[in-house]
């Protein structure tokens, strides 16, 4: 069996996750997608002057690792820069740090709780989209029969709409949200496949969340947003027949 991937420690979030050039760059080809551990990598060793070893130690992962993942993250900053092309930081196999981890560094600039996140205000316009079912937020990504959606522009919704997934799967469902222009989603719970879907599609992921629909939006634009970036489907394949994802299904 192969060995299981190593969650990739963050300590920095991104405060924005859409970069491009003001005129639209080339429009007719899809956003390039940067996870939030690529991002990582860049930060701290482009940004702060890490070693690639170091880099490896901050993120408790081997430095071939760390050297991968930083690799992959410069070629996709090359082809947004040369080619004009729009550049999403969302998704990843990552976790947060709570400022507390050994091998940290004096450098861990992650603060307070780390189920709470901000939204940098240098993002004006969002749109957001919530798994959703009678007003509250749906407890699996993959089996949501329909997404509310939010467009905002300065941290206000400016309007909403309810649309039907039409029983899609997972890259479906994310390949959806890309067309629909969502680059952030607030969910329950969701596998592996879900994420790495989300995280092509440059979307940023918000996972764990329960309650309503619309006051979980308004939590996420006041940087209040209480979410799990380790929410997965724990429930046993045999609970849902073989597919996890049943009514209820969240963290």
């Amino acid at each position: 069996m192969p060995r299981p991937c190593k969650r990739r420690r963050v300590c920095v979030l991104p405060g924005c996750g859409r970069f491009g050039p003001r005129d639209g760059g080339d429009e007719g080809r899809p956003a390039i997608a940067m996870t939030v551990d690529e991002f990582e990598t860049v930060r701290l060793i482009d940004l702060e002057g890490l070693t690639q070893e170091e880099c490896a130690a901050r993120m408790n992962v081997a430095r071939t690792t760390a050297q991968a993942i930083y690799n992959s993250a410069r070629v996709k900053l090359a082809e947004c820069l040369v080619n004009r092309r729009e550049l999403r930081i969302g998704g990843g196999d990552y976790v947060l740090c709570d400022g507390n981890a050994e091998g940290c560094g004096r450098g861990c600039r992650r603060a307070g709780s780390p189920a709470e996140q901000t939204i940098g205000t240098e993002e004006k316009s969002m749109k957001i989209a919530v798994t959703y079912e009678n007003g509250q937020v749906f407890g699996h990504f993959g089996h949501t029969e329909q997404f509310k959606l939010y467009e905002v522009e300065d941290g206000r919704v400016l309007r909403s709409e309810v649309i039907g997934t039409g029983g899609s799967g997972h890259e479906a469902l994310a390949e959806l949200l890309r067309q629909r222009g969502v680059d952030t989603l607030i969910c329950g719970g969701l596998g592996g496949g879900a994420r790495q879907a989300l995280a092509e599609a440059g979307i940023r992921l918000y996972g764990g969340v329960a309650g309503g629909a619309d006051e979980a939006v308004e939590a996420l634009l006041a940087g209040k947003l209480a979410f799990d970036p380790e929410a997965r489907c724990s429930h046993p394949h045999e609970e849902h027949g073989g597919a996890c994802g049943g009514r209820g299904c969240g963290r």
